[in-house]
């Protein structure tokens, strides 16, 4: 036999604005209004009577409470449990994530905590109350400045009209410039739960700077590593261009405004009887209009994250190996990720974060 009286002032009168709050879910609510009523001095029979259930039921959600308080009853047998906010409760949040876009499931946390007084002791049932409502975890996109979208669909354009024309004798390259740095580059994996992974640190940071091109038709490149990046190593860069096509007329070839592509030797070279390279430039502060940029994160992807090199000339040989040999001989595995999928990127679809 339940005895009456066995909630406190608080706990009755939470239990009772449960019951009567209409956006909880029907089955908390019906919960709560049991309790209610076996504390009024209603035995579990009466209880199951009045609201159409099995006594039995009625001792059970007693028995929960007693043991658990008032989260014991947002369990339920499924598996899942009820929202402890309330209709506007989680109007509330969607629009504080949506303003202040919080770091963590922490902040989240501990926001709902000062604001409503409901703690979750668990990061999984706050992660599942996140996805319910619509909201997710994401990396926000690093996008440039100062994007000019008549720009980029005009050189969009342009080379697809490029492409269209191509006689059988000419050829398209991607031309950049990238600096990997000898040091140890982290990135998550999965493992085993009992495991603690680690990658040595390097005694060094020198950086290696590496002038080269892609064709992305064949996979073939042309790297050279340089002392720097400047006129002398794009000269060196498009001379051996024309010497690895030397059957094709002209030879395009596309790429930044870097200072050092606009310089006047490069120009004076360019002008030079017999010269077959044909320059186009990518509009500035676009990057994503550049495929070779992909192939730079192709090689930190398999060569620098989680991987360490005991000294800088390993490091060196390790990239331009991959660079020179590997992508053109496993083209076929790698073109899918390094291509010319072009996209106009527009600030205006994105929520920049200050």
């Amino acid at each position: 036999m339940i005895r009456a009286g066995f909630l406190s002032s608080g706990e009755r009168s939470a239990l009772i604005a449960l019951a009567r709050d209409g956006s909880v879910t029907n089955r908390l609510a019906r919960r709560a209004n049991a309790l209610v009523l076996l504390d009024g001095g209603m035995s579990c029979e009466q209880v199951a009577q009045v609201l159409f259930l099995d006594d039995d039921t009625v001792r059970r959600w007693h028995r929960a409470f007693a043991e658990g308080g008032r989260k014991a009853l947002m369990r339920f047998a499924a598996g899942g449990s009820a929202c402890a906010l309330n209709d506007e409760q989680q109007a509330e949040l969607i629009a504080w994530v949506r303003s202040t876009a919080p770091r963590s499931t922490r902040h989240v946390g501990a926001w709902i905590a000062s604001q409503f007084g409901v703690a979750y002791e668990s990061r999984s049932g706050l992660v599942a109350l996140l996805h319910r409502l619509g909201l997710e975890y994401r990396k926000p996109e690093v996008i440039p400045r100062h994007l000019d979208e008549a720009k980029q669909r005009a050189f969009i354009e342009l080379y697809e009209n490029l492409l269209n024309s191509l006689a059988p004798d000419e050829a398209v390259l991607f031309v950049d410039a990238v600096h990997p740095t000898h040091a140890a580059r982290a990135a998550g994996c999965w493992t085993a739960k009992d495991a603690r992974p680690a990658i040595e640190q390097t005694t060094g940071r020198q950086r290696l700077n590496i002038h080269g091109a892609i064709d992305l038709e064949t996979g073939q490149t042309r790297m050279i590593e340089a002392q720097t990046i400047d006129a002398a190593s794009t000269i060196k860069l498009l001379a051996g261009l024309e010497a690895l096509y030397a059957t094709t007329a002209p030879i395009h070839v596309f790429l930044d405004h870097a200072r050092y592509h606009h310089a006047k030797i490069v120009q004076e070279w360019l002008s030079q009887p017999g010269r077959r390279i044909v320059l186009h430039f990518v509009p500035s502060y676009c990057p994503h209009l550049n495929p070779i940029e992909r192939l730079w994160a192709l090689m930190h992807e398999h060569l620098t994250h989680n991987k360490t090199y005991p000294t800088c000339r390993e490091f060196a040989d390790a990239i331009l190996a991959f660079l020179r040999d590997e992508v053109p001989r496993r083209w076929g595995e790698f073109c899918d990720s390094v291509t010319d999928n072009f996209r106009v990127i527009l600030p205006a679809k994105f929520r920049i974060l200050a």
